[in-house]
């Protein structure tokens, strides 16, 4: 396999930001949007340039991993926005299928946890669908544990399902 470089994206690597979440949605099922539901939009990609700006300045946190110049994964931690929950972090991470299992995930979690710490980070929270397995195990592996299940929290082909909510304090 090619070297995986791991970096920050620049303001104008959103459109290239969308594609891959794009791609994503239609390779699994266990992200949040379905197939086609995502807008490929100018104020769609004005949002995704807000946030990388954001991470720039480090009050979120945003990281990508590529492969030959294609985004294959990320990682993204919006931090909390009123005084009483700055401490906290939501994560959301997504690895195109052809890249799982190669430890690009843990190398993720491991990099969150040095920029949670470096900015007064004291909680990460993030959601995985019950069935995702592998996820949870990760999260597992890297301090996360199961806080309780959100019942019925998504539609997937016509079906509910459950998540669970996991949380790791730092």
């Amino acid at each position: 396999m090619n070297q995986i470089l791991y970096r920050k994206l620049q303001t104008n690597e959103a459109q290239l930001f969308w594609n891959m979440m794009n791609e994503l949605d239609h390779e699994t099922k266990f992200m949040m949007y379905e197939p086609g539901e995502r807008e490929n939009t100018a104020s769609e990609i004005k949002a995704i340039e807000v946030l990388i700006q954001s991470a720039k300045d480090n009050k979120n946190y945003l990281l990508i991993a590529e492969v030959n110049h294609q985004i294959i994964g990320y990682i993204l931690a919006l931090r909390g926005t009123p005084n009483r929950i700055k401490h906290t972090a939501y994560i959301v991470t997504g690895i195109k299928k052809d890249y799982r299992g190669k430890g690009i995930g843990k190398t993720f979690f491991t990099s969150l946890d040095n920029w949670a710490k470096g900015n007064g980070i004291k909680r990460l929270e993030l959601t995985v669908i019950r069935t995702n397995l592998v996820a949870k195990r990760l999260y597992e592996q890297k301090g996360f544990v199961v806080e309780g299940t959100r019942k019925n929290a998504m539609i997937i082909d016509g079906d509910f399902v459950d998540e669970f909510y996991m949380a790791k304090l730092l």
